[in-house]
């Protein structure tokens, strides 16, 4: 996915004795498609590796728009494509051509540059996700290894870890014993939660985290995020509770280690100062 990045995001912080703040997303399209963009927000560039999330959000659940992301490049950062509904197919400068289906994933690490084009080939209607038809991600890659060599990996059977409460399928990193073989460059994790009333998830209490509603508001330990929105929680607490009061309710939980360094983000492009991001605009 490509599209600017506006930092023009309402933030608002202090809710939650855990200090757990609430980043409020702001609504664009891309072509015709909806998209929700909970990150990056005012005040929280990136949380972990993770500096880029975007839900595609059509209007019309039943006949969402198509998919139709046209060739772009990117440095330094790894695509994370994960789909809820529908199918598409990815097609990139390594001469890849790989269809991703809902529980699978598309992982394309750019490093010092590569291009690609997503391209729907069956858009299913959104109405069983509350209108959700997928995401796209972004990992801001370290610097051992941004200017590194690009690469693209598919997984189409992922692990899921049965949690106290639900059931998270395993996109990066591991939880509960169940690890996904996703390759990512810095220790990070990110899980597609199912569940009823209420799940306690196990973390890191060196990552920080993001907890994404996919269609239902959420009770992040104290906390309420609601959905367009991500509850931010930093580093220290072993487990996470999330409640819910819709039934059988959907997260994203995302997290990594801090970057420890900042970012600089325009376009396509992840890196450290606005001379590289000339630069690589001027080859593009």
């Amino acid at each position: 996915m490509s599209g600017p990045v506006d930092e023009s995001v309402m933030a608002s912080a202090g809710r939650g004795v855990s200090a757990i703040e609430i980043q409020e997303g702001r609504t664009t399209t891309i072509g015709s498609l909806g998209i929700v963009r909970v990150l990056p927000a005012k005040g929280r560039r990136a949380i972990g590796p993770w500096c880029f999330v975007d839900l595609m959000t059509p209007g019309d659940l039943e006949e969402p728009p198509p998919i139709e992301i046209g060739p772009h490049p990117h440095i330094g950062l790894a695509t994370v494509t994960w789909l809820f509904e529908g199918s598409a197919l990815h097609s990139d400068s390594l001469g890849t051509e790989q269809l991703i289906r809902p529980g699978q994933l598309n992982l394309m690490t750019a490093g010092r540059g590569i291009a690609h084009a997503e391209l729907g080939v069956d858009m299913s209607s959104a109405a069983a996700t509350n209108g959700h038809m997928g995401v796209q991600m972004w990992l801001a890659q370290p610097e051992a290894t941004r200017h590194g060599t690009s690469r693209f990996q598919h997984l189409g059977d992922l692990p899921v870890a049965a949690l106290d409460g639900g059931d998270a399928t395993v996109i990066v990193g591991g939880v509960a014993a169940a690890s996904s073989e996703a390759v990512v460059d810095q220790p990070t994790v990110g899980l597609d939660v199912t569940f009823r009333e209420r799940v306690e998830v196990p973390v890191d209490t060196t990552f920080e985290h993001a907890v994404v509603p996919i269609g239902d508001p959420l009770k992040v330990d104290d906390a309420i995020v609601e959905p367009g929105s991500l509850a931010y929680v930093p580093p220290g607490s072993g487990s996470l509770a999330i409640e819910t009061r819709s039934g059988t309710s959907r997260f994203l939980l995302l997290g990594g280690e801090p970057l420890g360094v900042p970012i600089k983000m325009w376009w396509n492009f992840v890196a450290r100062d606005l001379d590289e991001i000339t630069e690589a605009w001027r080859a593009w």
